[in-house]
């Protein structure tokens, strides 16, 4: 009885982590409910255009649109808040009106080019010189660790299935594999977690950036944040790191 107890409880939480990983899969890939509140990184852009217009000294003309079918990166204006996912991202222009791009296996997180994209080419010519020596627009550093995180989340996503289907069939070898699976999953869930949350908190340097250094008055008006595909990434990696214990239970007890 023990037995069934605990690949019942591994059984369970490989299966609540293998639903999280879905929901974090699917985030950002259109703009309807579900995917649209999942994302692995948030910008919102509102303050940006009032920052913009007081640290050049010239009047907000045009920054964002309110159209929000119009294609992303065709310079068609700012939207006011950017949220990125593993296979696109979208921008909205309220709560709710939003478009995203084409989707593509392990997109790159590049939110510098995503926004500069949709600006006209004076405003993002400003952004080139007040953005330098940030990791917001180094692109090519948060472009290749977002890809590797990508795929190592689909890898734990892979043997996180593996775990739950042979974890409930009761032979000695489909234990074995279970408790390896869940393992691998485990880890490479933890390095993908981990990446995702390293490179989001180093954007998050521009919420405080100044505009104008030389007198510190204006602040850049963007905020990044973590989106909460970050936090359900941790959390199945939780789920599958407990689940390790009762699969290895099991497979070192069991006697078929």
């Amino acid at each position: 009885m023990r037995g069934e107890y605990c690949i019942g409880g591994a059984s369970l939480l490989s299966f609540v982590a293998l639903l999280l990983l879905i929901f974090v899969h699917v985030g950002q890939i259109n703009t309807s409910l579900v995917p649209h509140g999942i994302s692995m990184a948030k910008i919102n852009t509102s303050g940006f255009g009032q920052a913009l217009s007081d640290a050049i000294l010239d009047p907000d003309q045009g920054i964002y649109t309110t159209n929000y079918t119009s294609p992303l990166g065709q310079q068609n204006g700012l939207r006011q808040t950017y949220e990125f996912g593993l296979y696109s991202y979208c921008a909205y222009v309220n709560s709710s009106a939003g478009t995203c791009t084409n989707h593509t296996i392990a997109d790159k997180f590049e939110p510098y080019i995503a926004l500069t994209s949709d600006m006209l080419t004076n405003y993002s010519q400003y952004c080139h010189t007040m953005f330098a020596n940030t990791t917001f627009i180094n692109s090519s550093y948060l472009g290749y660790n977002s890809r590797v995180a990508y795929y190592f989340i689909l890898i734990g996503t892979i043997f996180a299935t593996m775990a739950l289907f042979t974890g409930v069939l009761r032979k000695a070898l489909p234990f074995v594999i279970s408790t390896a699976s869940s393992i691998i999953a485990a880890i490479s869930i933890l390095i993908g977690a981990a990446i995702w949350t390293s490179i989001v908190k180093k954007c998050e340097g521009i919420n405080t950036l100044d505009l104008v250094p030389l007198n510190g008055d204006v602040v850049s008006g963007m905020i990044v944040s973590y989106g909460n595909g970050i936090y359900l990434t941790w959390a199945a990696f939780a789920c599958l790191a407990a689940a390790t214990v009762p699969y290895m239970v099991s497979c070192c007890t069991f006697r078929g």
